[in-house]
Parts: structure tokens; sequence; C-alpha cells
């Protein structure tokens, strides 16, 4: 990019972080720890509404080290576990994180993400980062020494500016700096949309799994049954674009009241139902970035990547991101000489987490995968280690890869042993995974 003239470029810092929802707040609150000067913009006024409800009990652990944990517990819905319910096996199957490999971390919660964002907003400020709301980044020059000159404006049409040695993109599905590098990429192996919406009075499963999440397939992908405190809960349907297509003339509203009512099992626990919230929707659910850092840049969370949420598991990435990425600009802001090695690191932790995930996302509706997802065999200890990944542990020292490499060997053998199943479903996910570009289909 062309170097802007080191006159007029506002105030200094050491870090600007672009985004204020998990990833962003966590790495302005990491960094601020560590004493750097950071600014942390967030184009829109905490508390807002976002989706993607569900955390992982890998998250915990951070939330304690960060010092937030009770105020999440205030905020959130006792989860266990994760239900799925398959029409096809005419029956569910719960599992429980308590069973992972790792029994310390044995159940996580579900929240309202404008309750938790906000939290984790706030507390980047009270670590000592100078945040804004309602300040829009609207260019990033980076200079040819290093750092670069943030633009930005604010709700009232003021222009902004800051020289930061580093800047952090958590600028989320807006992606900031890979539209701007033109790095942003469809996931070519996954393609989804989601309709979504709010609903009181959706009948629970009681006693300790009342917090569950529920993964409910369908002919078209899933759906998410996410129950939230006060009575809410978060409804979804995570489709194919070509399912979408389908919609014609209908009403965001109608269509997804038209899919529910060909999944009887979430039907009927929606029968005394009430919804509270526009049905919403979002298309181009999972791309990638070709690249994860540059000079004086890290993308964080979604700003690199976007997944499947079918195993909720985008917060969790998007605030370990930021727990790496707060070292990893530490360590370029700090030793300058190590910020090769770091950058590597980095860059093969951003890659690993969606790849350990995505094995099982690109596989999930499956018909073969189903069925061991609907009985798990704990042989060689494969129970265990899907729990694990489930439960977001696939950052640490859990020795879950063995038993991995086991249950896809089985997985992998069960196909070649059910060929016509296995040439089918390979089939119909070549359908799925089209690409349909028409904006129109996610407009209420």
């Amino acid at each position: 990019m062309n170097s802007m003239a080191l006159a007029d470029t506002g105030p200094t810092c050491d870090v600007l972080v672009i985004g204020g929802g998990p990833a962003g707040s966590t790495a302005a609150s990491l960094l601020a720890q560590k004493g750097h000067r950071v600014v942390l913009l967030e184009k829109a006024h905490h508390p807002r509404f976002h989706i993607g409800e569900s955390l992982l009990p890998a998250n915990l652990p951070l939330f304690e080290k960060m010092g937030i944990a009770d105020q999440i517990k205030a905020i959130g819905m006792h989860k266990p576990g994760a239900e799925f319910v398959s029409m096809e096996h005419n029956r569910a199957q719960t599992v429980h994180f308590a069973e992972a490999w790792d029994k310390s971390m044995p159940h996580a919660y579900q929240v309202r993400r404008a309750d938790f964002d906000n939290i984790l907003f706030r507390h980047a400020a009270s670590q000592g980062a100078e945040v804004h709301e309602g300040v829009k980044v609207t260019g990033v020059d980076f200079q040819a020494q290093g750092g670069a000159v943030v633009s930005a404006r604010n709700n009232d049409g003021q222009d902004l500016r800051w020289q930061a040695r580093f800047v952090v993109d958590a600028s989320g599905r807006d992606t900031f700096l890979a539209n701007r590098f033109k790095t942003k990429q469809r996931n070519p192996r996954h393609n989804s949309s989601a309709v979504y919406a709010h609903y009181e009075g959706a009948q629970r499963h009681g006693g300790a799994d009342e917090g569950n999440i529920s993964i409910f397939w369908f002919a078209h992908g899933w759906f998410w049954f996410i129950p939230l405190t006060n009575g809410t809960t978060s409804i979804g349907m995570v489709t194919w674009p070509y399912h979408m297509k389908t919609r014609a003339r209908r009403s965001l509203q109608q269509f997804l009241d038209d899919n529910i009512a060909t999944c009887p099992p979430l039907l009927e626990r929606l029968k005394q139902a009430r919804q509270v919230s526009d049905a919403e929707a979002t298309g181009n659910f999972s791309y990638v970035s070709t690249c994860t850092h540059g000079d004086s840049y890290v993308m964080l969370g979604d700003a690199y990547a976007f997944i499947d949420p079918v195993f909720s598991s985008g917060v969790w990435l998007a605030m370990h991101s930021a727990v790496v990425g707060a070292d990893t600009v530490d360590t370029c802001l700090r030793e300058p000489h190590r910020a090769g090695a770091a950058l590597k690191h980095f860059d093969r932790t951003m890659r690993h987490g969606p790849k350990a995930f995505s094995w099982f996302i690109y596989r999930v509706t499956n018909p073969i995968m189903r069925d061991f997802l609907m009985g798990p065999k704990n042989v060689l200890r494969v129970k265990e280690a899907i729990l694990s990944v489930l439960a977001g542990d696939v950052f640490g020292k859990t020795p879950i890869w063995r038993s991995l490499l086991v249950f896809k060997t089985i997985y992998y053998v069960a196909n070649i042993v059910q060929p016509r199943r296995a040439y089918l479903a390979w089939q119909r996910r070549r359908v799925n995974i089209r690409k349909v570009d028409d904006p129109s289909l996610y407009n209420a």
C-alpha cells in the first residue's frame, strides 16, 4: 500500500484492534495487561445482537484466567452436553462433556451474545485498553518503516486517525483486511447459509440437561436449538445455498416456518412456543483467508476464517486466536528478532483449529458419520477423543490424536464396505456445496 506522510496521523498507540467481538476484546484485554497502549474500535454499540450463542468447555479456563468467570456464569445457561436428533434413526443421542478425555471441563454455557460480548468489551476497558464504540474503520495504510495509519469514522461523521505500531484485525465476518488484500476465499469444501430467530416457551429437557444444545438433522441441513436464560431459545436452520434458492417468493419467516414443519421432533418442541424476534439470515457462511498475518498485522477469529457452526466452535476459536495473537504481537513489539518464529507459530495455530473441526464438519451430514454419532463406541477411547473435539480441547496436550486416527480409519472402512451409500452421500455433497450467488435470498 502507499505510505502516508506521518504528519496529521493522530494519536499513537502500540496496537490498534479492529472489532470489539470476542476475538478483539480478548486480544485488547491481554495486550493491555502486558503493558501495551491499546486502542479498540467497535463499529456498533454494545450490547448488540449476534448469533453464535453456544460456548464450549474449553472457554471456561480462559474465563478464569481473565477474571470474568463469575460474570459469564451469571448470564449463562449451564450446558453439560449436546443432543443429536435424527429422524432417520427415529431417536435422539445425548453426549456429555464429562465423558471427554479431560474430565476437568465437564460443562459450558449458552449465552446471549449481546450480554457476553458486552462483558468482554467492558473488561478490555477495565484492563486499560482505550475503547471506542460507534467507530468504523475505513482504511489502514501500512508504512514502509513499519506500523500503520488507521483511519476511521464515528457515528457523527467525524473522521479519526491513529498511528499504530501493530494492527489486529478482529473484524469478524466483515473480514476487513482479507477483503482489502483480496485474500478471502469461499471455502471450496463447504458452503452453507443460516436462517434464525428467538422463541419463548420452547419445550426443553428436564433436569441437568435443560441447557443442552440440540442438533436436529433434516433433509437439507440441520437445525440448532439453544436454550438461553429467561426462557428464550435460539432456533436456527443451517442449510445449503441450493435450498435457499427454493425459497422463491416466500418471506424468510415463511421459509423458516415451512422448513421447521418438515422436522417433526423440532416442531413438537416449538408447539407451545412464541417467536419473539424477526427471522434473519446470513449467507456465504464458510470462508478462509489465504494468509493469517503480514507485516505489522494479524487476523483473528472470523476475520481469518469461519466454518459451519454445527460444533459451536466459533467463539472458542476466536478467543483462543486472541490468546495466541496477543502473545505473538507482544513478541513482535518487544523482541523483533523473534518475530518471524512467533508469526510462524501463530500461523500454524490459526490453521490447526479450523482443520481439527472441519474434518467432522465436512462429514456431519453423511449418513455413515451420522450412524457413528448416533451410536458412539469408546473402542480405544474413540468416543472420549471425539467428545474432546466437541469440547474444544484441540490445542492442548490431551493425547486424543491417535484415537481420532483410529476413528477416521473406521469411518473410511465403513465407506468402503458400504460403497453405494458412500457414493450417494458423496454425490449429494457435490450438489450441496454448489455456489449460489443471489444476495436477495437472505433479505427478509
